[in-house]
C-alpha cells in the first residue's frame, strides 16, 4: 500500500506506527496501527471536530462511494482499499487506492483513471440535481491529465504523434511552439475527452445506483469501508492487479507452507 514511497517514507510510516501504538498503551505495533499511520501520513491528521452538516456530511458519502463505484467497475482503475468521510487535513473525505507501478501507460488505463476521478461529481449530480465545490483536486488533476494526453504523449488523432514537451528546457513557457489555432483544437480535444469520461461516469453510476446508495448509506453509518464491503455489495471484482496477483500468489505459498507443517506434526503425533 505504498507505491512511489522512498526508504525515508517508510521509516517515517514505521515511527508513526509505533507513536499511535505507544498512545494506545500497547506492548506490540499491530497491522492496524501501520495502516493507521499511514493515513495519517498520506492523507493528514483527523479532524472529527470539523463540524460539517448532515445534507453536506450526505454530500461528501455520495462523492466518494460515487469514486469507489466507478474505480470497481473499471478494468484500468486502481482498486480500492478503503474509503472514509472522516475529514483529514484539507479534504472532507478520502478514498485510498493501490495504484499499479508501471513503468508505460496505455491511452486506455488513463481513460479510466479519469472516468474515476470524475465519479464522486458524477454521483453528486445524479442523486442532488447538483454540483458542489468539493471535486475542486478530481478536476485539477483531471485536467492536467487530459492536457497532458494531447500536448504531450500525442493520445489524440486531430492533434496526431506530435509532442509539446521540451525536456530542454530551454523554451521557459515564454513562447509556444504551436499556433493559435492549433491551441483551439487542443483546447476543444481536452474539453471533449474530459465530457466524454464524464457521461462514461454516470453511465456506470446508472447502472449501479442501487448499490452505490446502499455504498453510501453505509459510509454514513461508518464512515469508513474497507474493499471487502464493496465486495459484499458488488461482488468480487473481476480484474485483479498484477500486485494483488502476487499477493494472492504468496497468501496460496503461505497457506501451503502451513498446511505442509501441521501434516507433518500431525504424522509425529500418529
Amino acid at each position: 500500500q505504498t507505491p512511489g514511497f522512498s526508504g525515508a517514507d517508510i521509516a517515517n510510516v514505521c515511527n508513526e506506527a509505533a507513536l499511535i501504538a505507544a498512545r494506545k498503551s500497547k506492548k506490540t505495533i499491530g497491522k492496524q496501527d501501520f495502516l493507521d499511520a499511514m493515513d495519517r501520513i498520506i492523507g493528514g491528521m483527523e479532524k472529527k471536530s470539523k463540524i460539517i452538516s448532515p445534507i453536506e456530511k450526505k454530500t461528501i458519502a455520495y462523492h466518494e462511494a460515487g469514486h469507489a463505484t466507478v474505480s470497481w467497475m473499471l478494468q484500468y482503475a486502481s482498486p480500492l482499499v478503503k474509503v472514509t468521510i472522516v475529514p483529514r487535513g484539507k479534504s472532507l473525505g478520502a478514498a485510498w487506492y493501490l495504484p499499479e507501478e508501471r513503468q508505460l501507460t496505455t491511452t486506455q488505463q488513463l481513460e479510466d483513471e479519469m472516468c474515476a476521478a470524475l465519479g464522486g461529481r458524477a454521483a453528486e449530480e445524479i442523486f442532488f440535481g447538483k454540483i458542489s465545490t468539493g471535486a475542486l483536486s478530481d478536476l485539477e488533476k483531471v485536467t492536467k491529465q487530459a492536457y497532458a494526453m494531447i500536448s504531450i504523449y500525442g493520445m489524440s488523432k486531430k492533434i496526431g504523434n506530435i509532442s509539446y514537451y521540451d525536456s530542454s528546457g530551454q523554451n521557459n513557457g515564454f513562447t509556444k511552439p504551436y499556433s493559435e489555432e492549433r491551441a483551439k483544437i487542443m483546447d476543444n480535444e481536452v474539453t471533449s475527452l474530459v465530457e466524454t469520461q464524464y457521461e462514461r461516469a454516470k453511465k456506470v453510476l446508472l447502472e449501479n445506483k442501487e448499490k452505490l446508495e446502499k455504498l453510501a448509506n453505509s459510509l454514513l453509518e461508518n464512515e469508513v469501508i474497507f474493499k471487502s464491503d464493496l465486495e459484499e455489495i458488488f461482488g468480487e471484482r473481476k480484474w485483479k492487479s498484477y500486485e494483488e496477483e502476487k499477493l494472492n500468489e504468496l497468501d496460496s505459498k503461505a497457506e501451503q507452507k502451513k498446511n505442509k507443517k501441521e501434516d507433518k506434526n500431525g504424522e509425529k503425533l500418529d
